[in-house]
């Protein structure tokens, strides 16, 4: 197996360039027009009652739609990446969502909402394994947390930008062009992506020392794999412990997360009493604290990797705590005021936004080699998303058969524990997985 590298160095060598973060950025701003599509029904749906006359439970099923062809996907998806590479799939993705984004303005029932969602899932499911693509390509081992908090921060920008952006435009014009309008966001960066990424060894604006920072440092390709590691089967990966536990961890995480890019706008309004311009505004804020949480998630475990802390310790310091953290949204359903549950809710996704930079920098550190990185990646988020599946239709059965939000939000605060305990026990060593493994 190929050996995890340790720095030598508390900070970047003076010279080197700076072309890997221009990457990693448009990533971010693919992740962040990803989300905004994904997350732009949750915010509008409240507002489609007189054309849409649609229960709880329905709503809990067109918005699971999204994610049973999204998270059945990822099993090919992830492969696709590391087959044809993150620029060519990363571009077809992001074309064929926004033109399924763009179609769910033609909507006009639950049957034809449901399809638009369920295309819209085919097309954003490479996304995320490209991403933990491009990291284990470009970033050294110890700029990985760094790296994978921006591009996985495009998320949470994306959940947040959609609150004010879809509020705006059904406030302006109705709920019909929100979809064209981010649709057409879309198309643009595509086109930007394909023409501006490159592998590392082919790019143009890549001088020679930040090509040798790069490949010092641990990034993952070809030239470093073992002939033995490239050769493993895609079906093996299922045999080691540490996929397992990854699977299994992220399955959790995402429980509670599902909960802020589908119902959380709905809490709001119909719990807290929130409207339309207070929503818009006051409704951002946990996802603004998140995003500056999974930076803050990253940049501490780059920082203690350079002062030679194990990798292991760091990623399961980072990701456990921050999963006992999310599991606070449970007290969000004990507070009275609207402020209170606001500010609980925020420290949730916080925290669980804390530990997913741990989690999704495991697939370059665990990867036998370059070309299972992506596999990795699709594998957990395969297995993450069963919480998209899961999640919604759970929650809108809870709030219509009790009618409110308490036993949904203690639900997943629970779930939040268990995949704590889970990386905590399941996952021992985060290291380049051998191949004699069984």
């Amino acid at each position: 197996m190929a050996p995890t590298p340790t720095p030598t160095s508390a900070v970047t060598p003076r010279g080197v360039g700076r072309t890997r973060w221009m990457i990693i950025w448009l990533a971010f701003a693919g992740l962040s027009i990803n989300y905004l599509d994904r997350s732009s029904l949750g915010v509008a749906l409240p507002f489609m009652g007189e054309e849409f006359t649609l229960s709880a439970t329905q709503q809990g099923m067109i918005f699971a739609a999204f994610f049973w062809a999204y998270d059945f996907c990822q099993l090919a998806a992830g492969w696709y990446v590391d087959k044809v590479g993150a620029r060519r799939a990363f571009t077809i993705a992001a074309v064929w969502w926004s033109l399924f984004t763009m179609l769910t303005s033609a909507a006009r029932g639950f049957w034809s909402l449901f399809a638009a969602r369920f295309l819209l899932g085919v097309g954003e499911s490479p996304a995320p394994a490209a991403s933990a693509k491009v990291v284990a390509t470009w970033f050294p081992v110890q700029e990985r947390g760094l790296a994978t908090g921006i591009w996985d921060s495009g998320s949470r920008v994306g959940a947040v930008i959609a609150i004010p952006i879809v509020t705006a435009i059904v406030a302006l014009t109705g709920w019909h062009l929100v979809f064209v309008v981010i649709g057409a966001l879309g198309l643009i960066w595509a086109a930007l992506w394909w023409r501006f990424y490159r592998d590392p060894g082919e790019h143009p604006r890549v001088s020679e020392a930040e090509l040798a920072y790069i490949r010092a440092g641990g990034a993952r390709s070809a030239d470093t794999d073992t002939e033995d590691a490239a050769a493993l089967p895609w079906r093996k990966l299922f045999r080691y412990r540490t996929v397992i536990g990854m699977m299994l961890g992220f399955f959790c995480l995402n429980s509670v997360i599902y909960f802020f890019i589908t119902f959380f706008p709905t809490y709001l309004v119909t719990e807290r009493g929130f409207g339309l311009l207070k929503l818009g505004f006051f409704g951002a804020l946990p996802g603004i604290c998140a995003v500056l949480s999974g930076w803050l998630g990253g940049y501490v475990a780059d920082r203690a990797i350079r002062r030679g802390v194990p990798v292991t310790k760091v990623r399961k310091t980072v990701i456990v705590s921050g999963m006992i953290g999310g599991s606070v949204i449970i007290l969000a359903v004990l507070v009275p005021e609207a402020w209170m549950a606001l500010a609980l809710l925020a420290l949730s996704y916080s925290s669980l936004t804390f530990a997913a930079t741990g989690i999704w920098a495991l697939p370059a550190d665990v990867a036998p080699s370059s070309r299972h990185v992506g596999s990795i990646g699709g594998l957990q988020n395969f297995a993450s998303n069963f919480a998209g599946i899961i999640t919604p239709i759970l929650i809108g059965y809870l709030v219509d058969t009790t009618g409110s939000f308490v036993a949904p939000l203690c639900v997943i605060g629970g779930i939040a524990l268990l995949g704590a305990l889970n990386y905590a026990f399941v996952i021992r060593e985060v290291a380049p997985l051998p191949v004699t493994a069984r």
